[in-house]
């Protein structure tokens, strides 16, 4: 009997055989794909291979207006979490807009862990990235595809959480990329983290331990599509009793905000037929040095490692006046892990924000942009005025 090891709040081990199955609503099990086409946009699955062998599996929704649309997901998150609430969400409203819709998917999840070489159930060295790789290798693949696959000479992103930061990683370390963006949207932009709230700012001083542990007992992958680790956090998470109040009210909500009512019971089972997406263990490592350094900077591999890979003994910052593009951030001042006072301090490096928006209700969280059950009445007119007003 196997045996997956990984870690929620302590270790903890389930066997793969045993019986964690749960009943979940149709939104819960049809994958994007299967979503858009129940929604009324039928699907094209698309795949490119990075610089550096990863094979990605992402997503395009035909329209008919111009630019391309191009929507990045966060961390240990996948493309379905822009869709899985169906005609309230971001890729079936955009869509019902006439734009032409694609959607990340980054190494490491569901969708991105293919390699020309690697076998992500067998060589470490394929989870051996962070958001560096993720902005360096990625973003720039899929970009160069839409761009080629459309004709267009730009395209418009929208980014949520690390999928803005990646963003800022590829337009400071890769700068002739700026001309490729007409306007970036960041939802719950995080590129520094030095305001991050209790519990995640205690979690955090753990964190060089906690990766020393999984590391040296040979976790790399966090919460693959089909381990038993995953599969008991979609039972616990998805019963009829309980699970809300688990996994939200004692849990989930103290890392991203509390807001009750943009998140409703209900679709809690639908969630948990999509996240956790999976990542490696070095991503979040990437962003818990964020955290504890204040600073937005590469990862950071010791002073030894360092000089080995940069010639310093501290990782460099990322050079955000390298991001002229036009950048829009909102942010939501119920966020406690991407604050105001820190997507200020970004606002105040970027050399072009064109538009800075607080989400008006006070109790705005993290997760309120991409899963809050009014986002097609609070926050998509805000985003298709951008869209509209910066389109070429």
């Amino acid at each position: 009997m196997k045996i997956t090891c990984s870690l929620i709040l302590v270790s903890i081990c389930v066997p793969t055989n045993s019986i964690l199955r749960t009943t979940l609503p149709e939104d819960g099990r049809l994958n994007f794909t299967g979503l858009g086409l129940k929604y009324g946009h039928p699907v094209e699955e698309h795949e490119v291979t990075t610089e550096d062998g990863y094979i990605l599996t992402f997503f395009h929704i035909k329209g008919k207006r111009k630019p391309p649309v191009f929507v990045i997901h966060g961390i240990a998150d996948t493309a379905d979490v822009f869709i899985i609430r169906g005609k309230t969400s971001l890729v079936i409203a955009l869509a019902d807009a006439g734009h032409d819709v694609w959607v990340a998917n980054y190494r490491g999840n569901k969708y991105g862990r293919k390699h020309l070489k690697l076998n992500p159930d067998k060589d470490f060295k394929f989870w051996d990235f962070s958001l560096h790789e993720v902005g360096y290798y990625d973003l720039p693949a899929m970009m160069d595809y839409i761009l080629k696959h459309t004709g267009e000479k730009k395209i418009q992103t929208i980014g949520h959480s690390q999928g803005a930061t990646t963003l800022y990683v590829l337009l400071s370390k890769r700068p002739e990329y700026n001309g490729k963006i007409e306007i970036m949207v960041g939802l719950a932009p995080v590129a520094f983290l030095t305001d991050v709230r209790f519990p995640v700012s205690l979690i955090a001083q753990f964190g060089p331990l906690l990766g020393e542990v999984f590391k040296s007992i040979g976790v790399e992958e966090t919460f693959p599509e089909n381990s038993s680790t995953t599969a008991f956090v979609r039972f616990i998470c998805s019963q009829d009793v309980f699970s809300y109040e688990m996994c939200f009210l004692l849990f989930a909500f103290h890392f991203v905000g509390f807001d009750t009512k943009r998140f409703e019971p209900s679709f809690l089972k639908v969630l948990m037929g999509h996240y956790p997406g999976g990542t490696s263990r070095k991503n979040f490592m990437h962003v818990n040095q964020l955290v504890l350094s204040k600073r937005f900077c590469e990862f950071d591999y010791g002073p030894k490692g360092n000089l080995d890979h940069y010639g310093y003994v501290v990782p460099p910052d990322y050079n955000l006046h390298q991001v002229t593009t036009k950048v829009a951030l909102f942010v939501g001042e119920n966020d406690v892990l991407c604050t105001v006072k820190d997507v200020d301090i970004l606002r105040s490096i970027l050399p072009n924000v064109v538009h800075y928006h607080i989400m008006e209700d006070k109790v705005w969280n993290h997760i309120d942009f991409t899963l809050g059950n009014d986002m097609n009445i609070t926050l998509f007119p805000h985003i298709f005025k951008l869209l509209d007003k910066y389109n070429k």
